[in-house]
């Protein structure tokens, strides 16, 4: 479904000349697979969800999405694609209500009892959120939440989630738990999810880890999870 071929990126750096963020990364994710991507902050996570959104674009290489080269794409045409992104902090949009985005979201005229079932799905009460504005009223977790209920509308192949427990509390990362977990098992659509947590890591297919910029292991949980929780030289990072 989705490969990415050499894709390195390069930012201006000292007087030396660029600093490569990521370096030759080479992947391919399946259809229907829930890939977690974990590693040392500042090691490439992050900009390697942006290079896959077009957000940011790779200074060499090549991304394909079901085929097609979506290299040089832009936001929105990747979006119209089939690939859907929650940031680590989520766009506040004031002026618009909450109903009002999951609707956009979903593409086609919703009810507010529409919407309301996908706000439930991320443990919101419908009747206090469903006409709120998406401004700074609302907590980070809030928003968060909200935006993850907009992917679920979005019903797209492809979602991206940048660290999705950043900003919330315990109860409602619980809860986020169990929506990926439904989410995965529910639909033929695929997951990716850059987190530090052992409980995401614990519901993935299948873990990447990034490290410097480049692919320090990739392969089935049951195989990666048990290096990281030995807390290896490379995974110090680790968050249980």
């Amino acid at each position: 479904m989705l490969e990415l071929q050499n894709v390195s990126f390069q930012v201006p750096g000292d007087a030396s000349g660029q600093k490569e963020i990521i370096k030759s990364i080479n992947l391919k994710f399946q259809d229907h697979t829930f890939t977690a991507i974990t590693g040392p902050n500042g090691g490439g996570k992050s900009t390697l969800a942006k290079l896959i959104m077009g957000i940011e674009k790779p200074t060499s290489g090549k991304i394909l999405f079901q085929g097609t080269d979506i290299t040089e794409m832009s936001i929105t045409q990747r979006a119209k694609l089939g690939i859907s992104f929650a940031f680590q902090q989520p766009v506040r949009f004031k002026g618009i209500r909450v109903k009002d985005l999951i609707t956009l979201a979903a593409g086609s005229s919703l009810s507010t009892s529409g919407a309301c079932e996908y706000l439930s799905k991320v443990g919101l009460c419908a009747r206090d959120y469903i006409n709120r504005e998406v401004d700074a009223s609302l907590s980070g977790g809030e928003l968060k939440r909200i935006e993850i209920a907009t992917i679920i509308a979005r019903n797209t192949p492809l979602s991206v989630f940048d660290e999705p427990e950043a900003g919330i509390d315990l109860w409602s990362f619980s809860n986020l738990i169990k929506v990926f977990e439904e989410l995965h098992e529910t639909s033929s659509n695929s997951l990716i999810i850059i987190s530090h947590q052992e409980r995401i890591l614990n519901i993935a297919d299948e873990i990447v880890v990034i490290a410097d910029g480049a692919v320090s292991a990739r392969g089935h949980r049951d195989t990666i999870l048990p290096e990281l929780l030995r807390g290896t030289e490379s995974c110090k990072y680790y968050q249980q």
